[in-house]
């Protein structure tokens, strides 16, 4: 099994709390942080941008990250969403776990 942090960032908090809160219902992360604002600076179609941004850090599994990257490209009012996925290379085995259960799939009885 392995974890990863997933980063994206979005235009405002009550964005950030849609985005997060599908993505907890949905089992796709255990846990979705937002730290803001933050200020980005960018080039986009050939202009330097400056925007007031929300940075969104999601915790799941190797596994359940191409369903949780095609679900923020849904979701993001972005035309091109960051989604950056860094490993998580250790951790304290209970929080560990937890993402395990958090993130598994719900099972029909």
């Amino acid at each position: 099994m392995g974890y990863l942090q997933v980063m994206t960032s979005i235009d405002s908090p009550a964005g950030a709390d849609r985005i997060g809160r599908l993505l907890v219902e949905r089992r796709l992360v255990a846990c979705f942080q937002v730290l803001g604002p933050i200020r980005s600076t960018y080039r986009w179609q050939g202009e330097i941008e400056q925007a007031d941004e929300w940075l969104c850090l999601a915790k799941t599994t190797t596994e359940r990250f191409d369903e949780l990257s095609q679900e923020i490209v849904r979701a993001h009012p972005y035309e091109t969403p960051e989604i950056i996925a860094t490993p998580i290379v250790d951790g304290h085995g209970d929080y560990l776990d937890w993402i395990t259960t958090e993130t598994a799939p719900a099972t029909s009885f």
